[in-house]
C-alpha cells in the first residue's frame, strides 16, 4: 500500500493532479535508466497491468519526467499524481486504459 502526500508539481514540467491517497498496484523503479528505456519498462509494466489498475514509477531527471506521463498519456493512461522529491526523483502514478 503507497500512501504519499507530495508536494505540489513544478509548473515548469507538467501538470497532475496531487497524489494523495493513491494505492499502487504495482511500482517500478527506473530511477537508473535513460531515455528511451525509461518509457520502454513503464510501457511493459503497463502492459502486465489489467485496465483500471494502478502504476507507481519512480524515475529521475527531467527528461523522463516530460517524456513518460505524456507518451503514457497519448497511449490511452491516465496520469493521477505526481511527487516531486530531492536529488531529481520523481513519483508517478498512472492509472491502465
Amino acid at each position: 500500500m503507497t500512501k504519499t502526500t507530495p508536494p505540489e508539481p513544478a509548473t515548469d514540467t507538467i501538470a497532475a493532479p496531487p497524489a494523495e491517497n493513491i494505492v499502487a498496484d504495482q511500482t517500478i523503479d527506473i530511477t537508473r535508466d535513460i531515455c528511451p528505456m525509461t518509457f520502454v519498462r513503464t510501457r511493459l509494466a503497463l502492459d502486465r497491468l489489467q485496465p483500471g489498475q494502478v502504476l507507481c514509477v519512480r524515475l529521475r531527471g527531467d527528461e523522463p519526467l516530460r517524456n513518460v506521463p505524456r507518451t503514457a498519456q497519448a497511449q490511452g493512461h491516465t496520469l493521477l499524481g505526481l511527487a516531486r522529491e530531492a536529488e531529481g526523483v520523481s513519483t508517478l502514478w498512472l492509472r491502465r486504459g
